[in-house]
């Protein structure tokens, strides 16, 4: 039995830590938002020295609403400016990520809140002084007391928080999401970050979710084709914009993750196999030393069949009850692992039902043979058996 209890316990084990790593990559996904693009500014080379992306600062706000007037697959799109500053409350102070956006950018990031309100659009269009903070920074500023009404200096300017976001965690980089401050586009522009290269209606980035259902990479060539468009971009010319598919990435990784399931779990599933081999060479000997006693029972009327289903049920007997010792053991791996290892773990009803499922039909496949032979003995031959 103990072949098939190491083998029960493994495939459970690692079936857990697999749907784990599925279930990580899908809180990755839902954080950033389903269906996402990230537009942001192209690059610039000054004196033969080549910026990074973002340093050209190519976008404008008008690309965001051409993007959601003029292609039917996107569902909305949002302009954002962002940069990094000093929070104070009262005594407290706390650095974070500032972002300048539109009321667009938490549909475009799935990003509800847990109390408060949206930016208004007087709020908007004139520039007000208000702020929606995430968990990090409500907690860094503000402990447990309720963030909204609050007043809070955001680089010495003072802004009301009028929302707070629920938490998103960790993005696909490890950056802490919820350490944020969102203000309206225009206050960031005007009051907080200035004009970008001192030009007015210019963005550092725009997010961008399509509809679902709509083909991602078909709504992914379309925004390019317009941009190119509306840059005034021909030819070989290359793009002054870089346009990201966040959804085909962690889908790669999520397809990655579910492959490496199943790998875990057909290295854990040849323990079962080592197991059933060893049922089937303990029935053997079972079979040999227990001769004499199936010529005597053939002798006085034992049919066939009888002696083939007493071994049968022999080796599936001790197949279930290794089974049941397995999952006992690959619930309590289970845990030490998401306890020691502090890695995410799904212990799933199907791994269950499948590692005892296949550990009963190793019982039969390999018990059958020893059975079968049992049954196919002569009775004299058996009784002279020494």
């Amino acid at each position: 039995m103990l072949g098939i209890i190491i083998g029960v316990a493994a495939v459970i084990v690692m079936i857990a830590v697999g749907s784990g790593a599925q279930a990580r990559v899908k809180e990755q996904i839902a954080g950033l938002g389903s269906n996402l693009m990230i537009l942001w500014a192209g690059s610039v080379t000054t004196a033969g020295v080549r910026g990074g992306t973002g340093t050209a600062q190519t976008l404008v706000e008008e690309d965001a609403w051409a993007v959601m007037r003029e292609i039917s697959e996107i569902q909305v799109a949002a302009p954002t400016q962002r940069g990094s500053g000093q929070i104070v409350w009262g005594n407290s102070n706390w650095l974070a990520a500032i972002v300048g956006a539109t009321p667009e950018y938490f549909e475009a990031r799935d990003w509800a809140l847990i109390s408060g309100r949206l930016f208004e659009a007087g709020e908007m269009s004139g520039a007000g002084k208000v702020a929606i903070i995430g968990q990090t920074v409500a907690r860094e500023l503000f402990g447990d007391s309720d963030p909204v009404d609050q007043i809070i200096r955001v680089r010495g300017v003072p802004f009301t928080v009028i929302g707070l976001l629920e938490r998103k965690g960790q993005s696909m980089m490890g950056q802490d999401q919820d350490d944020i401050v969102i203000i309206p586009l225009t206050t960031a522009r005007n009051k907080i970050f200035g004009a970008l290269q001192g030009r007015i209606g210019r963005v550092s980035s725009i997010f961008i979710k399509s509809k679902d259902g709509a083909d991602m990479k078909e709504a992914e060539e379309k925004v390019r084709e317009l941009l190119r468009q509306r840059h005034r971009l021909t030819g070989n010319t290359p793009d002054d914009f870089s346009l990201r598919n966040l959804t085909e990435i962690l889908q790669a990784q999520e397809a990655a993750s579910k492959v490496m399931a199943i790998l875990l779990a057909a290295v854990a599933s040849v323990s079962l196999l080592v197991g059933g081999i060893g049922i089937m060479n303990i029935m053997l000997v079972s079979v040999t030393e227990r001769t004499r006693e199936i010529g005597l029972r053939l002798a006085v009327g034992a049919r066939g069949k009888d002696i083939l289903s007493q071994f049968l049920v022999e080796a599936i007997t001790l197949s279930t009850i290794g089974g049941v010792l397995g999952i006992l053991l690959g619930g309590l791996g289970t845990w030490l692992v998401a306890e020691l290892a502090e890695w995410p773990v799904q212990l799933s009803v199907l791994s269950i039902v499948l590692a005892v499922g296949f550990s009963a039909v190793i019982g039969i496949f390999f018990g059958y043979y020893p059975a079968r032979k049992a049954s196919s003995m002569q009775p004299i031959q058996a009784l002279r058996y020494e």
